[in-house]
C-alpha cells in the first residue's frame, strides 16, 4: 500500500531501536546501561597482511556462523570485534581469544592467539566456536607461543 510506514522499529539484540542502516547502533544512547554480557571475546585481525591472506570480511563471516550456532546472545555469548595489526604478522590472519573470566571463571582460554585462521573452514570455526562455548580446552587448534620478558 503505498503511502504506509513501516511501524516495526528496527531493533538490536538489546532491544534498543537502532539508527537506520545499521544492526546495532542506538538511536537513543543510555550511559546507565550496562554493557550485554559476553562469554568470549574474540578479536580478528583485519589489517593490511590479515585481510588479504581471508580475501574477506572475515568479522562477519564469523559473526554469522556464530549466529547460526545461537552463540550470539545468552550464557555463552561470543562476541566477534576487529582489529587492527597486532603485530603477529608472520601468523597471520591471527585471532585473539579473551574469556569473560569475571563472570564465567574460565582462565584455560584465556588470553591465547591463534594463528593461520584464514585457512580455517566453517567447520572449525564452528568447532572452535562450540569448544568455548563449553569450555573445552583448544588442543588441536595451533596458538601463538608468548614469549614473557624478564
Amino acid at each position: 500500500m503505498m503511502g504506509t510506514k513501516n511501524t516495526m522499529a528496527n531493533k538490536n539484540i538489546m532491544g534498543s531501536e537502532v539508527v537506520d542502516g545499521f544492526s546495532c547502533k542506538p538511536k537513543k544512547i543510555d550511559p546507565n546501561k550496562p554493557m550485554m554480557h559476553y562469554k568470549t571475546l574474540i578479536y580478528v585481525c583485519e589489517d593490511e597482511r590479515c585481510k588479504s591472506a581471508s580475501k574477506c570480511d572475515k568479522a562477519m563471516e564469523l559473526r554469522e556462523i556464530v549466529k547460526e550456532l545461537g552463540l550470539h546472545k545468552g550464557k555463552n555469548r561470543i562476541k566477534i570485534s576487529r582489529s587492527f595489526c597486532q603485530g603477529a604478522c608472520r601468523f597471520r590472519q591471527v585471532m585473539q581469544i579473551n574469556e569473560n573470566t569475571k563472570a564465567n571463571g574460565n582462565t584455560k582460554n584465556n588470553a591465547i592467539w591463534l594463528k593461520h585462521t584464514h585457512k580455517f573452514s566453517k567447520q572449525k570455526f564452528k568447532k572452535l566456536f562450540l569448544s568455548l562455548s563449553e569450555d573445552k580446552e583448544l588442543d588441536e587448534f595451533e596458538k601463538i607461543e608468548m614469549k614473557v620478558y624478564e
